[in-house]
């Protein structure tokens, strides 16, 4: 492992180690404390935390389903000759070892797009957009780089939002489905009280769009700062994190933010740099601005989905710039 990245290894470790930490009972005051000031002092804990989080509850699923096996095993002859407690302390503390090592080097590790993949029932690659229809007649939207995992039950549907960004149209709480729609995602619920929201990450939280009609938003803990929940009426947007609580964000432009459903990508005088950044999340390779003061140029235009090779040499030629291509890298200088 290179150098560079053990500050994010160290980040996944701990936040292991909360979550494990956790599950052995609840937290004294001061432990709570610290886990919140350790959230809130960098965007990079928080979605760690609340990864490491999903992913242990993902690992109870695979211990319950377990357990019949463990059960049959225990009812042979020679499963019962032997002493039952001798035997159980031996397999909590391998089942515990082994759990923590699987959170520890898998789960928040090197390369959680592995686990993620096992763990979304949909994703989406790089540059692709997908549009899924669920059992209850609600219609997600996938973002590229963007995955969920279903958790319907008798009480709700419910939805987690694993990766990236995503537009719920929810099919309407009725006679006939009286259960609530809710997403889950960065530390938060979003509940529909209408139909059509967006839903993504900002910094070390997430952001909710209003569509049509209205959604409630609540942080699952109490933030360091602000409110912990807020109604979202059609036109607006909020954002949310552990260290401000949710809060209006009235400068995003919902239409703009959603362009990707509509196949293009919309750009309106802003810099260079931050046009490059969101290319790089729909297209394969990357792009790179050399130049500070290039970086800082503005940049107007549409790009579509399906063509997003192009753009490289678009801009380049829009800049009067210059342009190097080496092995899936495009460099813009």
């Amino acid at each position: 492992m290179s150098s560079q990245n053990l500050p994010e290894q160290a980040i996944r470790e701990q936040a292991a180690e909360w979550v494990v930490l956790q599950s052995a009972g609840p937290l004294t005051t001061d432990q709570q404390q610290a886990l919140e000031q350790w959230c809130a002092s960098d965007a990079r804990h928080a979605q760690a935390y609340a990864f490491a989080q999903a992913t242990w509850a993902d690992l109870g699923q695979l211990t319950s389903v377990a357990a019949p096996a463990a059960a049959r095993r225990a009812s042979t002859p020679a499963a019962r000759a032997r002493p039952a407690r001798a035997r159980r302390p031996r397999l909590r503390a391998a089942v515990a070892s082994a759990a923590v090592l699987f959170l520890a080097v898998f789960t928040v590790n090197q390369g959680p797009d592995w686990l993620l993949d096992w763990r979304a029932d949909y994703a989406t690659a790089t540059g692709e957009v997908r549009r899924v229809t669920l059992a209850d007649g609600s219609l997600i939207e996938l973002d590229s780089r963007s995955a969920v995992q279903i958790a319907f039950n008798d009480q709700e549907r419910r939805i987690r939002l694993l990766a990236g960004e995503a537009v719920f149209t929810a099919a309407p709480v009725s006679a006939t489905e009286p259960r609530p729609f809710v997403v889950e995602y960065a530390g938060a619920t979003t509940r529909a009280l209408g139909t059509r929201f967006v839903l993504g990450e900002a910094g070390a939280g997430g952001w909710v769009g209003m569509l049509e009609h209205s959604v409630a938003v609540d942080l699952q803990t109490q933030p360091a700062h602000g409110q912990a929940s807020q109604r979202l009426e059609e036109g607006a947007s909020l954002r949310y994190d552990q260290a401000q609580g949710v809060r209006p964000w009235p400068q995003r432009d919902l239409h703009r933010a959603t362009d990707w459903q509509r196949g293009v990508l919309v750009f309106e005088r802003q810099p260079l740099s931050e046009v490059v950044e969101r290319l790089n999340h729909y297209r394969s390779g990357r792009l790179v601005v050399t130049d500070a003061e290039l970086a800082r140029r503005e940049v107007s235009g549409v790009f579509r989905l399906d063509n997003l090779d192009a753009a490289a040499s678009v801009l380049s030629d829009e800049l009067k710039a210059k342009r190097l291509e080496v092995a899936g890298l495009t460099l813009i200088y």
